[in-house]
C-alpha cells in the first residue's frame, strides 16, 4: 500500500494554530462554489502528500473557489488548491493554501477549522457558456488561471464534494495533527462542464513544481448554502489515518 511521502517538517512552521476542537457549526447562505479538477501524473504527487494520507489512483488535483456574500465577518472569497487523496478508505483532499480576501474571515478560518488561510483574493466570471477563474496573491500577483467550460444544468444531488485535510497545530498541547473539515451543502442551482486550468504558478501554491496536470475532469459550479461543521475528526499527520484518527466532536 502507498503513502504520502511528505516531509511535515517542511511545511509545520506555516501551519495554523487550531483554538482546540469545540468551534460550532456556521452557515453561510447564498454562496457560489466553483470547483475545477485535472488528473496529475503519480511521479512526484505521493511527495505532496502526508504520511497518513494514500494517493488516489489516479492522483487528482481541484481547485475551488467560494464566494460569500454575507458572514459574521463581511463579505468574503476563498480560493483553494487541494489535491486528493484518502484518510483510511474515504476520499479526502490535502489543502495547500486557501487565499482569503478579508483577514477577519481569514483569521476566524484558521482558528476555528485550520484552513492555511492566506492574504489573496479568489474572482468568479461568469460567461453564458463558461466561468472563468482568477486567483491573486496579496500583491495582486496571478497565482492560478482556469475555467469551466460548455456549462449545462444538472441536480445538486450529482454532486458529492471531498472533505478537505487541514495541517495545524492544535494550542492546547502543541501537537500538530491534521483536522478533517466535512462541509454540508444545500443546493440551490448547479451547473456542470469541463475543466482547463490554464495556469498555476506552483512556487506561490508549494508544490514544488511536482503537479503535472495530465487529463481534465469534470468541473461544477453550484448556488447553495455552505454549512461549515463542528470538527469531528483529527489524526496524526505521520501516521497512518486508519491507526490514527481519533474523534473530537
Amino acid at each position: 500500500m502507498r503513502f504520502g511521502t511528505l516531509d511535515i517538517n517542511e511545511i509545520a512552521a506555516a501551519a495554523p494554530e487550531i483554538d482546540g476542537y469545540g468551534t460550532e457549526p456556521l452557515s453561510l447562505k447564498n454562496a457560489q462554489v466553483l470547483n475545477v479538477t485535472s488528473e496529475v501524473s503519480a511521479a512526484g504527487s505521493d511527495a505532496l502528500l502526508p504520511p497518513a494520507m494514500n494517493p488516489s489512483i489516479p492522483p487528482y488535483v481541484e481547485c475551488t473557489v467560494m464566494v460569500f456574500p454575507d458572514s459574521p465577518w463581511g463579505p468574503f472569497t476563498t480560493g483553494e488548491l487541494r489535491l486528493v487523496g484518502r484518510a483510511g478508505f474515504r476520499p479526502r483532499a490535502r489543502t495547500f493554501k486557501t487565499y482569503v480576501d478579508n483577514p477577519k474571515a481569514a483569521a476566524e478560518l484558521a482558528r476555528r477549522w485550520g484552513f492555511p488561510a492566506v492574504p489573496g483574493k479568489a474572482m468568479l466570471h461568469p460567461r453564458h457558456e463558461r466561468i472563468v477563474v482568477e486567483i491573486n496573491d496579496e500583491r495582486g500577483r496571478r497565482v492560478l488561471d482556469a475555467e469551466m467550460m460548455d456549462r449545462e444544468p444538472i441536480s445538486g444531488s450529482e454532486i458529492q464534494y471531498i472533505a478537505s485535510m487541514h495541517l495545524a497545530r492544535n494550542r492546547a498541547d502543541g501537537k500538530l495533527v491534521l483536522v478533517q473539515v466535512d462541509p454540508e451543502y444545500v443546493f440551490t442551482k448547479v451547473d456542470r462542464g469541463f475543466s482547463h486550468f490554464i495556469y498555476i504558478d506552483q512556487e506561490a501554491w508549494g508544490t514544488k513544481g511536482l503537479l503535472s496536470l495530465t487529463n481534465p475532469i469534470i468541473s461544477t459550479w453550484a448556488q447553495c448554502e455552505v454549512i461549515l461543521p463542528k470538527v469531528r475528526y483529527v489524526c496524526d499527520p505521520n501516521r497512518n489515518a486508519l491507526e490514527s484518527t481519533v474523534k473530537v466532536g
